[in-house]
């Protein structure tokens, strides 16, 4: 693979090579089972977990390896070759990095913001958590109560891997103060209860992190899962931080993606966020120093009205991925 590319050295090795602790058998055999039983919204989370491992120059995420899997480290790894070699304006799995530091950054920003005096302690719940690791990489989780929320067979495969993980050179001690995984489906009504059953206080400034999720859910669900936490807002200082596919995104796979939003700040702004700020990837602060090429196809997109669903350029689709942060308090209450 070339080491430089557009005048940039890119950080990717020659030949791709994996740690021992992924061929062992007991990890072998949870992969497969991945690759065979899991269906395109569950795999996503090793897909994730692929990019993070291969960005590693840029996220520090030990655990990714091993709960991505050899078979989505490879796949990656080798369009990210192809990019390369082939000078592509955006490199395979760039908007993955971008997305999760800005998650990361957000996130830090959102706990810096709430006033956590007397001791009190801050949630962070994740919706969809897949293989997501903050609660072992982040040190801003340090006084949180992390919750994690997924489809029961994905936080037990997760919970397998992490185990045989101790048992490796892989070993990372958790960051946050405490972490609870709850086994509940974001498309039944019971979820919010599962949650309160393990801890949660709706009470308690609270961070909902939803990362890849909501476009994977019916409009009806989308919706329901996102007033639930607006109505939060009433009890405790609450943010949201979210993506957003549009219209046209969806379109790509319209058997996979069902819920978007060309508004989603309006949206969000409706549903009683009192502030809303929306990114897309490439903006000052959804870039990273990761997007080098002028032409690339984000910051092509960033100049063209949201309105417009084809690009005027080229008649090619509008495919754009929202970043938003939302924030709401509860009012303040008078004294007669």
């Amino acid at each position: 693979m070339s080491k430089q590319e557009n005048g940039v050295v890119q950080p990717w090795p020659d030949q791709l090579i994996l740690p021992d602790s992924l061929y062992t058998e007991n990890i072998r055999q949870l992969h497969l089972s991945i690759e065979h039983e899991w269906d395109t919204s569950r795999r996503s989370a090793c897909q994730i977990a692929a990019g993070r491992a291969l960005w590693r120059h840029v996220i520090n995420d030990p655990l990714a390896e091993l709960l991505a899997g050899e078979t989505y480290l490879k796949s990656l790894y080798e369009k990210i070759k192809r990019d390369c070699v082939n000078n592509a304006r955006e490199v395979s799995g760039v908007m993955i990095a971008v997305r999760t530091l800005w998650f990361d950054q957000q996130l830090e920003e959102a706990l810096s913001s709430f006033d956590c005096g007397g001791g009190a302690t801050t949630q962070v719940v994740f919706l969809g958590a897949g293989m997501d690791t903050r609660a072992y990489r982040l040190s801003c989780l340090k006084e949180c109560d992390i919750f994690e929320v997924d489809f029961p067979d994905v936080l037990q495969m997760k919970t397998t891997v992490l185990k045989e993980a101790t048992n490796e050179q892989k070993q990372q001690m958790m960051t946050a103060k405490s972490l609870k995984r709850v086994a509940a489906d974001l498309r039944e009504k019971n979820w919010l209860e599962k949650l309160q059953a393990s801890g949660l206080d709706l009470k308690k400034n609270t961070v909902w992190v939803l990362e890849g999720i909501l476009y994977y859910l019916s409009h009806c669900h989308a919706m329901e899962v996102l007033n639930v936490i607006a109505n939060k807002t009433a009890s405790a200082h609450t943010v949201l931080l979210a993506d957003f596919m549009n219209k046209q995104s969806t379109k790509m796979c319209s058997s996979i993606f069902h819920f978007y939003s060309d508004w989603p700040d309006q949206l969000l702004q409706s549903l009683g966020f009192s502030q809303v700020k929306l990114s897309q990837i490439g903006d000052p602060d959804a870039h990273f120093g990761l997007l080098h090429d002028p032409l690339n196809l984000f910051d092509k997109l960033r100049g063209v009205p949201r309105s417009l669903e084809t690009h005027p350029d080229d008649g090619t689709p509008c495919c754009r991925l929202y970043l938003l942060q939302a924030s709401g308090v509860p009012p303040i209450q008078t004294i007669p």
